[in-house]
């Protein structure tokens, strides 16, 4: 009998692994390197980002860069500047890097992924799912002098709809813009963005719960944990760890191979160090809050689902470049060309007011058409975002380009490629 449960259960995990990806009778080809002028792209305006990212790293704004752009799923632009590390090890183009919020894409496309095949509704209260989030409360007082708080019941529970979209009303902590919600946090032990102690995304999220919201759910949007209790979310859905679950069903199927939360020892020295300026030199980022040596050492039992993995640049332009196809990379299908329209969607109305340059998705900022008329952010429809280390990028659907830049600082920078990267791709159109 027991030996007939484990079979039932590698059966059930098996058909969990192949329901979600499946293979398409579209069949785009991989990225790979192409002749700019071969897709409408002009060399000697290429030129000229190359020639912007060895200005910042030689006049020392920068430590290192990897660039990358492509048009018609195809790379224009791939390289590698200044050095990886503070010890002098030179920036290659497979670097790996902590992508922080990139994660969150991620994470909002399993979410999606498991939406499609019917497991729940958008709008379904994550109370549901997570018990520990029934009965929360808005924050109404807070006492500096001990950081006791008293509350208001939400109107409306929380939705998955409302933590794909940042307004559920769950804060930051730690990088929080009110002091009230990092004393809070800190005091329940909640777990921000990166740890190598030896914690679980389940621990730190149903701490999550017992605390107090910004604002009412769907009211505003706040930058928030959300997207973390996505990735238990995730894991109570699949009935998998939330690191398999992205593995087998996404990173697996679409070859990015450099794609983790934590790397193994093989890849531990392809891995940038996050630096600082001291004194006008480049040094490695000391510990702080976190180790920034998470991605190789420690527990690695934290699967943040809003900050936690770390990738390259190729890898994530694979990522994005099967949402520029609809969903579909390589003759695997991870979402449905609806799914995608409804993911590219503007999802919070005018909570960022009625003219603004852009609005959220379901996983990503979208420029709308104020946005694309004041130049340098792309065609209405643009979608983007970035990183706490200083990483971005964003994929343009009508002009069907992608740009990524990869660094991995903290503190002040004097980094223009923030604003220009991005104009200066877009400027390389010649068709």
């Amino acid at each position: 009998m027991k030996r007939l449960l484990i079979i039932l259960t590698v059966l059930i995990v098996s058909f969990t692994e192949i329901s979600a990806q499946t293979k398409s009778i579209q069949k785009s080809a991989p990225l790979g390197e192409a002749s700019p002028e071969s897709v409408g792209i002009s060399s000697e305006r290429l030129a000229r980002i190359d020639k912007m990212c060895r200005n910042e790293v030689e006049n020392g704004n920068l430590p290192g860069i990897v660039s990358l752009v492509t048009r018609n799923g195809k790379i224009v632009h791939w390289k590698a500047y200044g050095k990886a590390t503070a010890d002098g090890r030179e920036m290659k183009q497979d670097a790996i890097f902590r992508i922080a919020s990139q994660t969150k894409a991620i994470t909002s496309t399993a979410v999606m992924m498991l939406w499609e095949e019917g497991k729940f509704q958008l709008d379904d209260p994550i109370s549901k799912y997570i018990p520990e989030f029934k009965n929360q409360q808005v924050l109404k007082s807070f006492q500096y002098s001990d950081t006791t708080w008293t509350g208001e019941p939400v109107k409306n529970e929380i939705t998955i709809r409302h933590l794909l979209t940042h307004t559920s009303g769950i804060g930051y902590g730690i990088i929080d813009s009110d002091e009230r919600f990092k004393m809070i946090y800190r005091k329940a032990g909640v777990t921000d963005l990166f740890t190598t102690q030896d914690i679980t995304i389940e621990e730190s999220v149903k701490k999550l719960a017992r605390l107090p919201l910004h604002h009412q759910p769907g009211e505003k949007f706040t930058y928030s944990e959300g997207l973390d209790v996505l990735g238990y979310f995730i894991e109570i859905i699949s009935g998998m760890p939330f690191d398999k679950y992205l593995e087998t069903h996404i990173f697996d199927p679409l070859g990015m191979d450099d794609t983790r939360f934590y790397q193994p020892e093989t890849k531990a020295n392809r891995l940038v160090d996050v630096q600082h300026k001291v004194e006008g030199r480049w040094e490695k980022y000391p510990v702080t809050f976190y180790d920034t040596d998470y991605p190789v050492k420690g527990a690695k039992s934290f699967f943040s689902g809003g900050a936690g993995l770390s990738s390259t640049a190729k890898d994530y332009a694979v990522f994005l470049q099967m949402y520029l196809n609809g969903g579909e990379y390589n003759g695997v299908r991870l979402l449905s060309r609806k799914t995608v329209n409804t993911i590219l969607s503007n999802q919070i109305d005018d909570i960022w007011g009625e003219n603004a340059d852009a609005r959220f998705g379901l996983a990503f900022q979208l420029v709308t058409e104020p946005g694309q008329n004041k130049g340098g952010n792309g065609s209405t429809g643009t979608f983007s975002w970035g990183g706490y280390f200083n990483t971005q990028y964003f994929a343009d659907p009508e002009e069907n380009m992608i740009g990524i830049i990869m660094k991995q600082t903290q503190g002040p920078v004097n980094d223009v490629t923030g604003w220009k990267f991005k104009q200066l791709v877009f400027q390389t159109l010649d068709d």
